[in-house]
C-alpha cells in the first residue's frame, strides 16, 4: 500500500491552512499564526477526556493532529466550557508576550480549520463531544 497523501504532502497541506489561518486572523507572520493556532487547539483540548481528544484527532490533518496531541498531560482532568470571553482570554495567555490573538481567534481558527478538514465527518465527530465543542468549533461565532 502506497503512503497516504495526507502523510506525503502534511507540510503543504500545513502551510496552506497557516495562510488560511493567517489570512483569517489578520496576522502578519506564520510564527504569530502558529501561536494562535496552537493556543486554540490546546485550550479546547483541555476540555476533552483522552477519548474526545483522539477523536476529535482523528479528523485534523497530519500535522495539526500532532499539534493538538504533543505533550498532553493525560492525567489532567477535563476543564468544563466557559464562555468564548473566557476561552478568548485563555487563548491569549500561550507566549502571551508573543501572542497576538485578536479576540476572534477562536472563531478565525475555526474558520480556517473547516476550510481543510472533511466537513461532514468533522461535525459528526463534533455530536459525539459535549456540546459546547460544536460551538467552539462554529465558524459563526456562535455562542453556547
Amino acid at each position: 500500500m502506497p503512503m497516504p497523501d495526507e502523510y506525503q504532502r502534511a507540510g503543504q497541506i500545513f502551510d496552506r491552512f497557516l495562510h488560511d489561518a493567517g489570512a483569517a486572523l489578520d496576522l502578519t507572520t506564520r510564527n504569530q499564526t502558529y501561536t494562535v493556532v496552537q493556543s486554540v487547539l490546546l485550550v479546547f483540548r483541555r476540555r476533552l477526556t483522552i477519548t474526545q481528544g483522539l477523536r476529535f484527532a482523528d479528523e485534523l490533518p497530519a500535522v495539526l493532529r500532532a499539534l493538538f496531541v504533543k505533550e498532553w498531560d493525560v492525567a489532567a482532568p477535563p476543564m468544563p466550557f466557559a464562555g468564548r470571553d473566557v476561552l478568548s482570554e485563555e487563548v491569549r495567555m500561550l507566549r502571551r508576550h508573543h501572542n497576538f490573538a485578536p479576540p476572534t481567534a477562536i472563531r478565525d481558527v475555526a474558520r480556517a480549520l473547516r476550510g481543510h478538514v472533511d466537513a461532514r465527518g468533522f461535525d459528526v465527530m463534533l455530536a459525539t463531544l459535549p456540546r459546547e465543542a460544536a460551538a467552539f468549533w462554529s465558524s459563526d461565532g456562535h455562542e453556547w
